[in-house]
């Protein structure tokens, strides 16, 4: 009895003895999984960390930055002319080439069409917005509203007249008083021989508009420095063939003979009014002197057939231009508030060499 009560007190030793060491396994396994698990929460905050940086960085290109795909949104004036249709490929052509998303809108030379279709880019989120304006004023609102949504404005052609600059970046586009000056001074030059009066009619582009305001004041600065020059009449053709031709006549009907100088803002309008002065039964560029702007196909043809003296040309083609100081700004270079397109001016004599090589 005696062995048998030394025996079970061994045993209750030994399995005494067994639970410590599994409790001294469990504390170690224990502690090793607590280990692990903070190894595992360093791991998940390195995650997340890169979680935020992968989100900045899909932030940082859907708001335009340097280097990546942008979507621009482009409203253009409309299609009057040869010059306007060869600008807007011009700009939707290197916008695409450039590997950006265009958003294309025809303002169809309204500008409460223009003004929604800046208002739908905004809502669209655009990262920056394109547009030649149909006339310089009543654009205020819109474009604080592109400002307050962070959306950049560049004015293509055409500017805008605002009091407050900071609401576009920069003006891509002629020297339209220039185009004007340019004008004057051929006309002034080629009539210097004449004694006067010199009666000139003028053909303006769509009221209110840039190039219309600034090629009148332009030509006007130029000629008024001479009393012979004269305009007896002027009037909008809207800067279309149709319109053109519709004043021309207008203009031959109460004036006739008395015309000696037809002044055109756009080429189109100069061509149309040709038609009108061959119906009428005079010979345009010989009868009547012909100066038109723009330097279109058109008008190095007329030129050829000697029914057009001079075009002052008006660049269109400077698409690739613009969407290098697009993305100059999304990387952030300061960019000058109006930068000019060079230009030159073509005669009659030059035309026939030169029509072949002409773009537009």
């Amino acid at each position: 009895m005696k062995k048998f009560l030394e025996a079970k007190g061994l045993l209750i030793l030994l399995f005494a003895l067994l639970l410590l060491l599994a409790a001294c396994g469990s504390a170690d396994e224990s502690g090793s999984n607590q280990e692990g698990a903070g190894d595992n929460t360093e791991q998940t905050e390195e995650e997340n960390d890169a979680e935020e940086t992968e989100g900045d960085s899909e932030e940082e290109e859907s708001d335009g930055q340097a280097g990546e795909k942008l979507v621009i949104g482009f409203s253009q004036v409309g299609a009057e002319s040869e010059w306007r249709t060869a600008n807007t490929k011009s700009i939707q052509d290197a916008i695409k080439d450039a590997g950006h998303e265009l958003k294309f809108s025809d303002a169809q030379q309204k500008q409460e069409n223009q003004i929604k279709a800046i208002r739908s880019f905004i809502t669209q989120k655009v990262d920056a917005i394109v547009f030649s304006p149909v006339v310089e004023t009543g654009f205020e609102t819109v474009l604080q509203e592109a400002k307050d949504a962070g959306i950049p404005v560049f004015l293509a052609d055409r500017a805008v007249d605002v009091e407050d600059d900071s609401l576009w970046v920069t003006f891509l586009g002629s020297d339209f008083v220039e185009e004007g000056r340019k004008a004057g001074n051929w006309l002034v030059e080629e009539m210097a021989d004449e004694e006067g009066p010199i009666n000139i009619v003028e053909l303006q582009g769509t009221v209110g508009s840039a190039p219309a305001i600034d090629r009148k004041q332009g030509f006007e600065e130029i000629i008024s420095q001479e009393d012979k020059f004269e305009i007896i009449k002027s009037q909008t053709g809207d800067f279309t063939r149709a319109k053109g031709k519709e004043v021309m006549e207008a203009f031959l009907k109460s004036e006739g003979d008395n015309i000696d100088v037809l002044y055109a803002h756009n080429d189109d309008m100069a061509i149309g009014a040709i038609q009108a002065i061959e119906e009428y039964g005079l010979k345009p560029a010989e009868d009547i002197t012909i100066i038109g702007v723009d330097a279109v196909k058109g008008a190095f043809e007329a030129m050829a057939d000697g029914k057009m003296n001079v075009t002052i040309e008006c660049n269109p083609l400077f698409g690739p231009q613009l969407v290098d100081l697009i993305e100059q700004h999304f990387a952030g270079e300061e960019l000058d508030k109006r930068i000019a397109v060079e230009e030159s001016m073509y005669t009659m004599d030059q035309a026939e060499e030169l029509l072949p090589t002409r773009e537009y």
